[in-house]
């Protein structure tokens, strides 16, 4: 592990680096990284807005909301021009980090989108308030790589691929980057791949060994130095409602989170 510099400090909050969370293999650790990621760069002073882009709304659970409760949603940003993004936005518990929630409803986005104009930019249109609000904006896709996940790519400065240390979760990372690479020909020039993150990560296997080796050979530095092991606290949190950092702070999770905050931070240059 090299030495990650400390963040420097903030003065002013804007000029937020929208960031996707991808990967279309499910159970890969998207929603867990998007929550305690986002918590982490809070406790660095960054002011987060995490969008919950997958009509499970398994971001929104995570955050202690229930998804059949809420009156407006990323739906309705991106379906009604009269909705704002201050109308959707609610606090995620975490001071200084907001949430933008979603549920089954998102599902019917997909099909609707598909006869609007410049359809693959509509999510970048509606977070363009949010831009000189926060710092970072983190978007936790859907897993597939339909027409949402295309809309977080395009909408996006940067993509985290987290990467569950087995072998069949290598074998669909080719076909994201294919499509990662489509977006970026075709839709959004400056995108581009920030880290591949391995999570679930248990070093007592030669397997979990063996796939963050073919990961490194595969990516080379792409790779995050900082690794998630994997642990029950994160299941935990997650029934209690809250990123790891707080519910856990000093376990060996929250310390793997802050380190990717700080090793994240390093390699935004202007975050």
């Amino acid at each position: 592990m090299p030495v990650i510099p400390e963040p420097r400090p903030v003065a002013e909050h804007g000029h937020a680096r929208v960031v996707s969370m991808c990967n279309q293999k499910g159970g890969v650790g998207k929603t867990t990284t998007t929550i305690n990621l986002g918590a982490s760069l809070v406790e660095q002073g960054r002011k987060v807005l995490l969008v919950d882009f997958d009509p499970q709304g398994s971001l929104s659970v995570g955050l202690g909301l229930n998804p059949h409760e809420m009156d407006l949603t990323v739906y309705n940003l991106l379906m009604e021009p009269d909705v704002t993004l201050t109308d959707v936005v609610v606090p995620s518990g975490v001071p200084g980090m907001d949430l933008l929630p979603s549920n089954i409803d998102l599902s019917a986005a997909e099909v609707q989108l598909v006869h609007e104009v410049a359809r693959e930019q509509t999510l970048q249109r509606v977070l363009r308030p949010a831009l000189t609000e926060y710092d970072v904006v983190l978007i936790d896709c859907q897993p597939s790589l339909g027409l949402l996940t295309v809309n977080a790519l395009t909408a996006s400065h940067g993509v985290i691929i987290p990467l569950e240390c087995e072998y069949f979760a290598l074998r669909g990372v080719a076909l994201l980057k294919t499509t990662i690479d489509k977006v970026r020909e075709r839709l959004n020039p400056d995108l581009e791949i920030d880290g591949v993150l391995g999570t679930m990560f248990d070093g007592r296997t030669l397997h979990s060994r063996e796939v963050m080796e073919r990961l490194v050979q595969a990516w080379g530095d792409t790779v995050f130095h900082t690794v998630i092991r994997r642990t029950v606290k994160f299941s935990d949190s997650t029934v209690a409602g809250e990123p790891i950092t707080s519910y856990a702070s000093s376990s060996a999770g929250a310390d793997s989170y802050r380190q990717l905050a700080k090793e994240v931070l390093a390699r935004w240059p202007d975050a």
